[in-house]
């Protein structure tokens, strides 16, 4: 078979089938949105009272004139999620935990347009934190202070030495491991020149040479990029670690493409930070 890579031109593949049958998905969708029925409906009610403003805003603002005065810390956990959550664009199902420790917080959909005309779906992702690590970071910085801004509250996630895992799988069936370690080489690359200059080569290099030729990535494979203690970026593919890299700039170019400023599904990165704003809450 041709190896697919970035830009490439063929005709657009049906929708991905999911594993389990319509309804069963359509179950899990309505499940998943449940499980988090309290942040959507203050949303809600949010929005029902000025629609003019975007969604999160709303939700934001409504969480923001609703607060507590008592600590929260105690009670802080990513955890009341169903045991697994639909993608809302593909439907592919991921795992409310990684390893019981790491929660997730927010799921997307990477595309890629093919010569400007039109867009495939590559991959979904789901993006995960580890509930401890998140609330020793959230409660020594902000203590009792009042909910910060968004934007903070990403950066922070970016920033600090906590445990994360973005798991990637593969919606589009002609795929090749090849076009993977392209598109790391662009958009990691441009992150890794932005956030440290150009002496990055070296870097990128040890990274994407991890995606060998040898590796086969059909529809539905799974691929973890995770955030250890130490700044450590350990990648496993279907759950066969192919290496690991030191390296602080690293790990937070590669969060930067999924919550960062300019990221690849940004309806994800809202929901990652209406998921941290609802921690408040609770």
């Amino acid at each position: 078979m041709v190896s697919v890579r970035f830009p490439f031109s063929f005709s657009q593949p049906p929708n991905p089938r999911l594993r389990s049958s319509n309804s069963y998905s359509s179950a899990a969708t309505a499940f998943a949105v449940a499980a988090v029925s309290g942040a959507t409906v203050a949303a809600g009610i949010a929005i029902s009272r000025d629609p003019t403003k975007s969604f999160l805003q709303n939700a934001f603002n409504f969480f923001s004139n609703h607060q507590s005065s008592s600590p929260f810390w105690a009670s802080l956990s990513i955890a009341d999620n169903p045991s697994s959550v639909a993608e809302s664009k593909t439907g592919v199902l991921f795992p409310s935990s990684l390893n019981d420790s790491q929660k997730l917080l927010g799921t997307g959909l990477r595309k890629k347009s093919v010569f400007g005309l039109k867009n495939i779906d590559v991959y979904a992702f789901g993006v995960y934190a580890d509930d401890g690590d998140l609330k020793r970071l959230l409660s020594e910085k902000y203590g009792k202070l009042s909910i910060p801004e968004r934007k903070d509250l990403s950066e922070d996630l970016m920033e600090a030495d906590i445990c994360m895992t973005v798991r990637l799988q593969i919606v589009y069936s002609r795929l090749s491991i090849r076009s993977v370690r392209s598109a790391f080489e662009e958009s990691v690359g441009s992150r890794l020149q932005k956030l440290g200059g150009s002496d990055t080569k070296e870097l990128l290099h040890r990274f994407t040479s991890q995606f060998k030729d040898e590796y086969k990535i059909p529809k539905g494979s799974l691929i973890d990029l995770s955030r250890e203690k130490g700044h450590v970026l350990r990648t496993t593919i279907d759950g066969k670690e192919v290496g690991n890299v030191q390296s602080k700039i690293l790990c937070r170019s590669i969060l930067d493409l999924y919550i960062g400023e300019d990221p690849f599904d940004r309806q994800a990165k809202e929901e990652v930070e209406l998921k941290l704003v609802n921690l408040f809450q609770k």
